[in-house]
């Protein structure tokens, strides 16, 4: 499996503690996965869908390279009234979850991890989509090549 696939796996996983219990205010009874899905074909909510975008790299001297990959983190939510007020305490769960886990190990045979991931943007659908909510983390993913 590569490098990109191993983080997003990694991070799927960690998305499955997101259970509505200590710093959660939400229960994803662990609807994240590692692949891309759109609203139209989502069937369980709420959910997370996780997928690896661009990725670049920055060499440096001693022949130590930085690779940078864009995340995309899909959020789906449904609910008559409440569908935004969902999708924004699942937007705070996520980013709780990747602020916990900055430096999260996505290769145990090698002990590879990230060095830091951060959120770059948010993006909701403003209650279009209504009684669906669906929202974009983006992030960026830093890790030694």
């Amino acid at each position: 499996m590569s490098k990109r696939q191993s983080i997003v796996l990694a991070l799927s996983e960690k998305f499955k503690t997101i259970d509505g219990t200590g710093n959660y205010s939400t229960n994803i009874f662990q609807n994240s996965y590692p692949k891309l899905k759109f609203w139209d074909e989502v069937q369980d909510f709420p959910s997370v869908y996780i997928s690896a975008g661009a990725g670049y790299r920055e060499y440096l001297p001693a022949n130590f390279i930085w690779q940078y990959l864009n995340v995309s983190i899909k959020l789906y939510t449904r609910g008559e009234d409440d569908c935004l007020t969902q999708l924004e305490q699942l937007i705070e769960d996520v980013t709780t979850c990747i602020d916990a886990n900055r430096v999260l190990v996505f290769d145990q045979e090698k002990n590879l991890s990230t060095t830091e991931i951060l959120v770059q943007s948010i993006i909701t659908d403003e209650g279009l989509l209504r009684p669906y909510g669906v929202g974009e983390i983006n992030a960026l993913v830093r890790y030694a090549l």
